[in-house]
């Protein structure tokens, strides 16, 4: 058995920084093989307790060695709807891998590049069309078709529910499409994935902002028994400092929208650009602040720099996300933190005034509390910035929704089951918990799911 995992070819980084390609490349079939020959098919199975969605992963693993690759992603179909989805952007390094057995003696089982191998195959060889279920006559709406809204719309119509999604966006996908850039989730990835839902018997309505064009108390009205909120958390953060009016100030959401959705970086084919800086700064140490700034080296500027007011170590970004932002050139800039913006007489951005901060006593995240050196201020110069330091929930819904409990940041109240305060209602992803992981708000549209379908039948939780 090899205690070390088969690794995963990849672009160079001469290449890569001049282009939007995907920057892994995938297993070869002889690689995945490899690769699932790891597996000690362990009796209890620690993996599956460490996913969102409880894939069952030794099963598929085992039949992926057999060379049985359309009953491999089959069984993960069973519990994942968007497996080229997950297997390229879920953490696995700190779900289902973090409690992998093989980690006690080497390298944990690679499950994502597995998952994502045969995610690829299968839309290679998918020679299947799918059947919905047989209707049962019950609709429901979901709003938003983001991770949480698409998990939730495929269990729902594989029970032979009448699904109809409704996006307030030009294309579906939410996050999947405009938050995270083609270099990380090739875009036609997330529209294969779509078709795949629709193939299911899922509705898909664009251009429907829930809230404007209608409210809840709406929808019922036209004979949906049920509703899932699965909006986000689309609502830019910004730190209040002096100077953030400045021209040049973007928030990481209108950023990488411009760029990922609304394909700024083919200006002008596209009319939708983005000031290129030439000296750009990030603001934050997430996974979105990684792909502002590795976005920002493609689009040409000649320095990126990440400001974060903690050390490395306590970046919540991805490993693999902060070693490719490194080899790509990105200057970090640890331990400081903005503190105003200074702009030219045009209204420009122009330079950014920094402190030092040093680490104290954990704080309520677990994560050292960083505190400002006195004395330590300095400027660095730049045309650029965009602001990643976090998101909460657009208050459209709650504001239309009279009775519809929510948390002090407009996270809308909802119990492990997706039940809201108004009877037939259910939320769940980042809507509720606020900004997390893709293949936990997927996990959260999966649970729901199932308690619509209880609600419905059973009529469990109405008043």
């Amino acid at each position: 058995m090899e205690k070390r995992a088969v690794p995963m070819r990849q672009q160079e980084v001469e290449e890569r920084i001049k282009n939007f390609d995907e920057v892994p490349l995938g297993y070869s079939e002889e690689e995945a093989i490899r690769e699932a020959s790891r597996c000690l098919q362990c009796a209890k199975y620690p993996c599956v307790s460490g996913c969102s969605v409880q894939i069952s992963i030794p099963a598929f693993i085992k039949v992926l060695k057999e060379k049985n690759f359309q009953k491999a992603i089959d069984i993960i179909h069973e519990a994942d709807s968007l497996p080229a989805v997950t297997g390229r952007v879920c953490p696995q390094e700190e779900q289902c891998q973090a409690v992998c057995v093989l980690k006690k003696i080497g390298e944990p089982i690679c499950i994502g590049r597995l998952e994502r191998f045969l995610s690829d195959w299968e839309l290679k060889n998918r020679k299947k069309c799918l059947k919905p279920a047989q209707a049962s006559g019950k609709k429901v709406a979901i709003i938003g078709s983001g991770p949480a809204g698409l998990a939730c719309s495929a269990d729902l119509a594989k029970k032979g529910y009448q699904v109809t999604v409704f996006e307030g966006f030009h294309k579906f996908g939410g996050v999947l499409s405009y938050g995270i850039p083609a270099f990380r989730l090739p875009k036609e990835i997330v529209e294969s994935e779509i078709e795949y839902l629709q193939g299911l018997g899922v509705k898909l309505v664009p251009n429907f902002l829930v809230g404007r064009v209608k409210t809840i108390e709406d929808l019922f009205k036209d004979g949906y028994q049920a509703v899932f909120v699965g909006a986000g958390a689309g609502l830019p953060n910004f730190m209040g400092i002096p100077g953030e009016n400045l021209n040049g100030i973007y928030s990481a959401n209108e950023y990488l929208t411009r760029v990922n959705l609304m394909k700024a970086y083919k200006y002008p084919e596209y009319d939708t650009p983005v000031k290129k800086g030439k000296n750009a700064a990030v603001i934050g140490g997430g996974n979105v602040a990684m792909d502002s700034a590795r976005t920002a080296v493609r689009l040409g500027a000649e320095h990126v720099y990440l400001i974060y007011r903690r050390s490395e170590k306590e970046m919540p970004a991805r490993e693999e996300e902060i070693i490719r932002a490194h080899e790509e050139g990105v200057e970090f800039n640890l331990l400081t933190n903005p503190v105003r913006y200074i702009g030219d007489k045009d209204g420009f951005v122009r330079h950014v005034e920094c402190i030092k901060m040093e680490l104290c006593e954990p704080d309520a995240s677990g994560r050292r509390r960083p505190v400002e050196v006195k004395g330590s201020e300095f400027t660095i110069d730049l045309d650029q910035v965009v602001v990643a330091v976090g998101n909460t929930p657009n208050p459209i819904i709650q504001r239309t929704t009279p009775g519809l409990k929510t948390k002090k940041y407009g996270e809308i109240e909802a119990d492990e089951s997706g039940k809201t305060s108004m009877p037939g209602v259910f939320a769940g992803g980042d809507i509720v918990t606020g900004a997390a992981t893709v293949i936990t708000a997927m996990g959260a549209g999966k649970a729901a799911a199932e308690a619509i379908d209880n609600y419905i039948r059973n009529l469990k939780y109405r008043k």
